[in-house]
């Protein structure tokens, strides 16, 4: 059966705003569709905020069609901006390292991003990450959940504080809950734990081994949820 590709078209240009004042939002740009393939070719055409005129390419989920666990961080550095793939940086390589030392297979896992475009500000000749927007990740959330839809994950995890707090709310505590199988409208077993790149700016190495044990511990939760 061909795959349904309609979608609500904005009426205002490309603000991805519906009425004056009204909050910007991805979802005129999001297909009614669960083909992943299909969603990642939506999202480049995707201005439901601005954040894609400062940055290279849209970086959308990837992985298998059926993964049992799908891992949600913050938003693109500046390696996956440059390649357009997820966790393909520093973080990325560690968050590799850690789903073998906690028993997950690589296989198993879809890796996308609570923001799908690269947030940055200049520093010298450097890119440096600069934390998103509440408007900003709630813009983008109608990806999220679509990813959510078309994937139909056993288990998400979020990684960081601001992607536990675009599944779990504003209000949510990462480090008074994170290591815990939680639920949401988004999912029905949700774990949070540190993003990868915390363990990466920890200011020693005792606190990068502290940082690194405490990740891999949240995740030999998601590993026992999954058997």
């Amino acid at each position: 059966m061909a795959e349904r590709r309609q979608r609500r078209e904005p009426t205002r240009g490309e603000s991805g705003a519906t009425n004056r004042g009204s909050a910007k939002t991805a979802a005129p740009f999001v297909p009614d569709t669960t083909s992943v393939r299909v969603l990642n070719a939506a999202a480049h055409t995707c201005r439901g905020c601005d954040l894609y005129k400062a940055a290279t390419q849209v970086v959308f989920g990837a992985g298998p069609r059926r993964a049992r666990v799908m891992f949600v961080g913050e938003q693109p550095g500046d390696q996956e901006d440059r390649q357009g793939e997820p966790f393909v940086g520093p973080a990325g390589a560690l968050l590799d390292k850690a789903l073998v030392d906690a028993g997950i297979p690589r296989e198993t896992v879809y890796l996308t991003n609570a923001v799908k475009h690269f947030k940055w500000e200049p520093r010298g000749k450097r890119r440096i990450h600069k934390k998103p927007r509440i408007s900003e990740i709630n813009a983008c959330r109608p990806w999220l959940e679509a990813e959510l839809k078309a994937v139909a994950p056993a288990i998400l995890v979020c990684l960081g504080a601001t992607a536990a707090q675009s599944v779990m709310g504003s209000g949510f505590r990462l480090m008074a809950q994170r290591g815990q199988l939680l639920t949401s409208p988004l999912a029905e077993k949700v774990v949070t734990t540190i993003h990868p790149s915390a363990v990466l700016r920890a200011p020693d190495a005792d606190g990068r081994r502290a940082a690194y044990e405490m990740l891999v511990a949240d995740l030999k939760i998601v590993a026992k949820a999954l058997r």
